[in-house]
């Protein structure tokens, strides 16, 4: 598959990814309340959710991309459920520099990752016996800019 990325200062550069396998490398679920749980379930649950995306180059041009999702639900600080998924994807990058490599690691794959992670979420949580969580899409360029200006602000 070939995509156009552009990069920082505006300019388009040519990039070729394809992503050769997707998997599930990591998943726990746990409910440490129930049975309590599903017999006391008169309000909402607060819900928690966090991700991160990290990459590793595996050889030459091939990556592993890791998406991390972790979701804890609680009501009146009591946990319901905690879910934990690292999907991953191994793909092959060409790219024209280094930067638009690591823009399409930490925002093009990851954001082809995120609809078959969210189905895994939402069926796990469900065959945990609670409703499925369908998470929002997520702006993975918006969370590399503010990953890259963390990194600026902390040097």
């Amino acid at each position: 598959m070939s995509d156009t990325a552009t990069g920082a200062e505006g300019a388009a550069s040519s990039i070729s990814i394809g992503i050769a396998q997707q998997y599930v490398k990591d998943l726990s679920f746990e409910s440490p309340g129930a049975p309590a749980v599903f017999l006391e379930q008169a309000k909402q649950p607060n819900i928690n959710v966090n991700f991160n995306v990290a990459s590793e180059n595996i050889r030459e041009d091939i990556y592993e991309v890791v998406l991390s999702i972790e979701i804890s639900s609680e009501v009146e600080e009591k946990p319901v459920f905690i879910a934990e998924l690292a999907y991953a994807g191994l793909c092959q990058i060409k790219a024209s520099s280094a930067e638009v490599t690591q823009q399409a690691l930490m925002i093009e794959v990851p954001r082809q990752l995120f609809p078959f992670a969210r189905s895994v979420i939402a069926n796990t949580i469900r065959d945990g016996g609670f409703p499925p969580l369908m998470l929002n899409p997520i702006d993975f360029q918006q969370f590399y800019r503010e990953h890259q200006k963390s990194a600026t602000e902390s040097t």
